[in-house]
């Protein structure tokens, strides 16, 4: 156990419409799809891979787990680091993201501002 964990290496994401889904990736964060069969496609960020999974297919997974759906709430956030969330902000509005919030400066020194991807994933961009 002494070298683990090494990091993470991959997230599975589980979206109703993998199509808009896997669209959004492309045009929002500018990613190739690194991998897609019919019920996924797969995302290099950074040293992390984002598996967007269909979520018909999600309890082979995690079975005997339940899938929530989006109705339930967001109960995962995402974050990525960027130079300046004002810029970043603006680009993202620029490919038709609507922000949830910010940017703003948080109590602890930080500026952020979130928005969620089409199956309800919320991703936050700080600086």
């Amino acid at each position: 156990m002494d070298s683990w964990p090494k990091g993470v290496g991959a997230i599975t994401l589980f979206v109703e419409d993998l199509g808009a889904a896997k669209r959004f990736y492309q045009e929002v964060f500018d990613l190739p799809v690194m991998f897609e069969d019919e019920h996924s496609a797969v995302f290099h960020f950074g040293n992390t891979l984002i598996n967007l999974l269909d979520v018909a297919e999600a309890p082979g997974l995690i079975g005997p787990a339940t899938v929530a759906g989006p109705e339930a709430g967001s109960r995962v956030q995402f974050t990525i680091e960027v130079e300046d969330v004002d810029k970043t902000c603006a680009e993202l509005v620029g490919r038709g993201v609507e922000l949830l919030n910010g940017p703003m400066d948080r109590p602890w020194g930080v500026r952020t501002a979130s928005f969620r991807d089409p199956a309800g994933h919320i991703w936050e961009i700080a600086s």
